[in-house]
C-alpha cells in the first residue's frame, strides 16, 4: 500500500510542525515531512514539498494565506487548517495531546 504524505506547516518550523512530523517517526501508513513559511525556517516550504504532499496540514490560517498567495497552482490540493496558536515548545505533552486529538479525524 502506498503511504499518504502528509506535510505539516508552521511560521518557522521550530516548534509546531516538527512535533507534528515526530508523531509519525516510523509510522507505517504515512510519510510525513515539515516546512515554515518564515524566510529563516531551517526547512522552508517550497514548491517540491507541495508537490509531494498528498495533505498538508496548517497550524494556523495564516499559513494557508501564505499558501495559497505564494503557490496558487495548489489550491485544489488538500489543506486543513488546524487552528493551533504559536504558544508551545517542541514536544511539549499538551501540543502533542492537541495534535493527535485535531489528527485523528483526518487521519483514521
Amino acid at each position: 500500500m502506498k503511504k499518504k504524505k502528509l506535510l505539516f506547516v508552521c511560521t518557522a518550523n521550530l516548534q509546531r510542525s516538527p512535533t507534528a512530523e515526530s508523531l509519525f517517526d516510523g509510522n507505517e501508513k504515512y510519510e510525513v515531512k515539515s516546512v515554515g513559511i518564515n524566510g529563516l525556517s531551517p526547512k522552508k516550504i517550497t514548491v517540491h514539498s507541495m508537490k509531494w504532499a498528498d495533505i498538508i496540514f496548517c497550524m494556523e490560517e495564516i499559513h494557508k494565506d501564505y499558501i495559497l498567495k505564494k503557490f496558487p497552482e495548489f489550491k485544489k490540493k488538500k489543506i486543513v487548517i488546524l487552528d493551533i496558536q504559536d504558544t508551545y515548545f517542541r514536544n511539549d505533552l499538551r501540543l502533542i495531546g492537541i495534535l493527535t486529538e485535531k489528527l485523528d479525524k483526518y487521519l483514521r
